[in-house]
């Protein structure tokens, strides 16, 4: 039952009239626990809020797969807007972009430019955006982008995906280019020949390659919302004597708040992962799909209202 919600959800993560009913009906039915708001305003208050209790933030204004170069430069100027937000506001949070938001399944070029736009005013702000890894078939476009932009900007990072086969070879790879990556389980629905279909598999590969990265000497985002892995982390980085500015935590809005209290407590750098948009529903999806308790959370709101 488990496994059919979750692909049930991951399908419908991608099902064009859904998104679209989605956006014309707004946030309801439970997504409001995980989306800050559809204004960028909302989004800056909920950081706010999240600094004063010890946390940082990554903001990410929603949206992907786009095919016409209008939407791609909507979203790129939407990009650019919060990273003013974000300077003029004061709040302690930088910027995470999909890059499939910004013309991807376009043409790379006109994808490059528009990154380059947003990485630009990061850099002229003193701000770092992270790049988003999204589907398999993004997979090896979007770390070419990361890599070439490496070349020019040292305020740029990326995501890699522990439930992918290549991603120990790719940790091996980026450790050329010193790469700040946010490491995550994957939570695109992925075919079995490129992805570790069990649980079990995948879990054991992101202890690796957290592993393998903090020993490389390089900065982690280790993003995970579980305690058996929170504890090993914590071990092996006092055991190997990784320093606390080598690494952060991070954790979605709406997820496990009492953890990310804990571990700021501690004096342990935690950064809240804070989506806003219209473009919300394929988000709310994959979480959905991710964690059977978050589908009860939200079938006991839409019956009490």
């Amino acid at each position: 039952m488990e496994k059919l919600l979750s692909n049930t959800f991951q399908t419908l993560a991608k099902n064009k009239m859904a998104n679209k009913m989605a956006k014309k009906y707004g946030l309801k039915f439970g997504a409001k626990r995980f989306v800050a708001g559809d204004k960028t305003q909302q989004a800056i208050e909920c950081v706010r809020k999240l600094n004063q209790q010890g946390m940082v933030a990554m903001l990410n204004y929603l949206g992907e797969y786009v095919f016409t170069e209008k939407a791609a430069l909507e979203a790129t100027e939407n990009c650019l807007h919060t990273l003013d937000a974000i300077y003029k506001s004061g709040i302690d949070s930088n910027l995470s972009i999909k890059i499939t938001s910004l013309g991807l399944d376009i043409s790379k070029a006109f994808c490059m430019e528009n990154v380059k736009r947003i990485v630009d005013r990061a850099r002229q702000y003193g701000n770092f955006v992270r790049i988003e890894m999204e589907d398999y078939t993004h997979c090896q476009l979007t770390l070419d982008i990361y890599k070439e932009l490496r070349q020019e900007y040292d305020n740029v990072g990326t995501v890699i995906q522990a439930y992918l086969y290549r991603t120990e070879e790719d940790i091996q790879d980026l450790n050329r280019y010193k790469a700040n990556l946010r490491l995550v389980k994957g939570a695109y629905k992925e075919p079995a020949n490129v992805a570790f279909p069990k649980k079990s598999d995948v879990d054991q590969n992101y202890e690796k390659i957290i592993k393998m990265h903090l020993l490389n000497g390089n900065y982690a985002g280790i993003a995970t919302h579980d305690d058996v892995i929170v504890d090993k982390i914590l071990q092996f980085t006092q055991e190997h004597q990784i320093s606390k500015d080598q690494f952060e935590f991070q954790m979605l809005y709406g997820i496990r708040s009492d953890l990310q209290k804990k571990l700021a407590t501690l004096g342990y750098k935690v950064r809240v992962y804070v989506p806003f948009g219209t473009d919300w529903f394929g988000y709310f999806m994959r979480r959905l799909a991710e964690r059977p308790e978050n589908v009860s959370f939200v079938l006991k709101n839409t019956f009490k209202s």
